[in-house]
Formats: C-alpha cells, sequence, structure tokens
C-alpha cells in the first residue's frame, strides 16, 4: 500500500523558500559601504549578487538529485548547514575575493530551500491547488526581497556591514531547529535509480521547457539586478541613507505582493499563460516608463523621485504577476522525475539569472539610463516568448 504523502504547512513552505531571497537581498544597502571597506569597485561588489546566483545555479541541481536519493527532508537539513557555513564565511570576509567565495558556498547551500521546497510542493499538492499555493507563496515571498533591505539597512547604519552577515548566522540556526522539529518527508519512495542524462534529453527537447527556463530567469534577472543596481541610484543619485533606502523596499515590494494577488484572482477567468504574457506587458510598460524619466531627465527629489518609484512599481507588478504562474507550469508533464527534473531545470534559470545580473554589474557605469534601457530589453523579450506558450 502507498504510504499517504505528508504535506508540509504553508507557513514552513513560505520560510524554506523565502531564507534564499532575504539573503540575497539583506546586505544590498550595504553595498557601497562593502566596496569602500574592502577598497574594491561597485562593479566587483555587485558581483557579489552574480556568484551568488552561480552557486545557486550549481546548488539546485546537486540538492535536487540528492533529495532523489537520501530523501527531501535530509537534503534540506544538509543544505542548511551548509548556508550557515557560508554566512559565516561572509561574516569573517576581509577582502572581496573572501566574500565571493563565501556568497558561493552561502548560496550553495540556500538552493535546497528552493528547489527542494518546490519539489515537495509539487509532489503534495495537485492541480488548481497547487496554482492558488504557488501564487500565496509568491505574495508571501515578494516581501521577503523588501524586508532584506529593511533589516540590513538598519544593521548596517547601527553596526556596519558585518552586523549584517551575523544575523544572517543567527538565522540560519533558527532555521534549522525550525525544519528539524516540523519538516515531514514527503518522499514516497526512493528514484536513485533514475538515469540523470536520460531526464536531460527529456528536458532539452521540450520547447516549452527552454520558454519557462528564459522566463523564470528573466524575471527573477531583473528582480535582483534591481537590488544591485538600486542601491546606488537612490544612495547617490537621491541621497537616500541605507536605513531610508531599506525603509523604501517595503513599498516597493507592494508590487509584486499586488501582482501575485492579481495573478491568484485572475486565474478564474484567463489561463496561466496569458497571465504571465500579460505580466510581461505590465514588466515593459514599467521599463518603457523609466527610460523616458532617465531619457529626459530626472530631479533627485519630489517628483522626479516619485516617479522614479512609481515606475518601479509598475516594472515589479508585472514580474510578480508572471513568476507563480510560471513556476507552476513549468514541470506539469515531469511528476515522474520530479526531484531530478527540478534540479537540472533550476540549474538552467538560475544560471540564466547569474548571466543576467552579472550583465548589470559589468553595465554599472553611474548613468541611470543604464538599468530602464537592460530591463525593456528584457521584457521585451519576456513579452516575445510569452507570446509562444
Amino acid at each position: 500500500m502507498e504510504r499517504k504523502i505528508s504535506t508540509p504547512s504553508l507557513l514552513l513552505f513560505i520560510i524554506l523558500v523565502g531564507f534564499p531571497q532575504i539573503s540575497e537581498t539583506i546586505y544590498t544597502p550595504s553595498l557601497p559601504d562593502i566596496a569602500n571597506s574592502l577598497h574594491t569597485t561597485g562593479n566587483a561588489i555587485q558581483l557579489t549578487l552574480s556568484i551568488y546566483f552561480l552557486g545557486f545555479a550549481v546548488g539546485v541541481f546537486c540538492w535536487g538529485r540528492l533529495s532523489d536519493s537520501i530523501g527531501r527532508r535530509p537534503a534540506m537539513l544538509w543544505g542548511i548547514l551548509v548556508y550557515a557555513l557560508g554566512s559565516l564565511g561572509c561574516y569573517l570576509s576581509g577582502s572581496a575575493e573572501w566574500l565571493l567565495a563565501s556568497r558561493f558556498i552561502q548560496a550553495f547551500g540556500a538552493s535546497t530551500g528552493s528547489v527542494v521546497t518546490q519539489t515537495m510542493l509539487r509532489e503534495s499538492i495537485d492541480g488548481a491547488k497547487r496554482h492558488a499555493v504557488f501564487a500565496q507563496i509568491s505574495a508571501a515571498l515578494a516581501f521577503t526581497p523588501a524586508l532584506g533591505p529593511l533589516i540590513g539597512g538598519w544593521l548596517d547604519q547601527s553596526f556596519g556591514f558585518r552586523a549584517v552577515f551575523f544575523a544572517l548566522v543567527v538565522m540560519s540556526a533558527a532555521i534549522f531547529t525550525y525544519t528539524l522539529v516540523s519538516l515531514p518527508e514527503t518522499r514516497v519512495s526512493a528514484t536513485s535509480s533514475i538515469h540523470t542524462f536520460s531526464v536531460v534529453k527529456r528536458l532539452a527537447s521540450d520547447r516549452r521547457i527552454w520558454a519557462f527556463g528564459f522566463l523564470i530567469g528573466a524575471t527573477n534577472g531583473i528582480l535582483f539586478s534591481y537590488y544591485a543596481e538600486a542601491p546606488f541610484i537612490f544612495m547617490e543619485f537621491f541621497h537616500m541613507s541605507p536605513g531610508a533606502f531599506g525603509f523604501l523596499g517595503i513599498f516597493v515590494a507592494l508590487s509584486s505582493i499586488i501582482g501575485a494577488m492579481l495573478s491568484k484572482k485572475l486565474l478564474t477567468r484567463i489561463s496561466a499563460g496569458n497571465i504571465i504574457f500579460l505580466g510581461s506587458l505590465v514588466t515593459m510598460a514599467g521599463a518603457l516608463c523609466l527610460t523616458v524619466l532617465a531619457l529626459y531627465g530626472i530631479s533627485p527629489s519630489g517628483i522626479g523621485l516619485t516617479l522614479m518609484i512609481a515606475s518601479i512599481f509598475l516594472l515589479l507588478l508585472g514580474i510578480g504577476m508572471a513568476i507563480p504562474n510560471c513556476l507552476s507550469l513549468a514541470l506539469v508533464h515531469y511528476g515522474d522525475v520530479l526531484g531530478t527534473a527540478g534540479a537540472i531545470f533550476g540549474l538552467g534559470y538560475y544560471v540564466v539569472v547569474s548571466l543576467i545580473t552579472s550583465g548589470m554589474s559589468y553595465l554599472h557605469n553611474g548613468s541611470l539610463l543604464t538599468m530602464p534601457m537592460y530591463f525593456l530589453v528584457l521584457a521585451i523579450s519576456m513579452a516575445l516568448v510569452s507570446k509562444k506558450l
């Protein structure tokens, strides 16, 4: 008789998917401070975001495969321990190179929270309910990238950037304890006999997988390129303090939350694929508004700041609409190899995220026009791809 699958609580799902996102953004208000303290450039420090996603890409493959052989729960617990080790390395870092290596280790461990959690969700919840749960989680998680800068901005302003990384060490201990006590095993039976190469061939020949990989990579790439570039824009051009910039993130995050909630409501009227296309168009409109503002000049206060924030709100609203549906639809035909397929798929789209954020760090030149133009090109590409789903 087949064992009934246990379903983790929604709160635990949110925490396990959310802690990697907090780790991605919590130190972004400190980027200028870290660059000065470690005697390096803004371009080099922005690479700590790119290297994070590279470590994430490698990690989702390893932990996804491991979760098929040893179980979802053990893979999650080991990943959190590696994440704690990387966070400690970030806290102790004395150079840009040390920080980059520690961020890679940190991301490698944190990736278990993404790939294993998504696998557990897909195998324990079915059909339309899964779409709705993805939308609920996305709405909650839209707040976590903003929660990171809010906490990080206050810690940096009060105690310096090392306090930010120390907070992540403490957080990793708390998450490990909660997971140890509360996380059930959702894998029914071992699937270690799956041949990775056969799954790679199956995924590589699926046009929809390529489309969803690009869309998930592009939406996350835009989101985290924003978090890489925004501190330099708002703190250097608009003269915000780290604390004020962190607080701004809460308002900006409302766009992603509203986008996810709107997506859930629209699911009763139109297909998930059409919502992805609509979200791409909204993202494109936001990027276009930012580009126009940068081209025609923007004042560093008053109406200029308001229009800048409003345009970013529109940009991230579209991303909030698209992401949950992309994640929910991507692997619907791979239920027999979810862990391995999720690992390979995650490896692919996180490489895309890493490349896009690397592009932002390479293009960083202090101009207000660079980020909007970059986002506009990506948004147009998203619309073209999602139209063919």
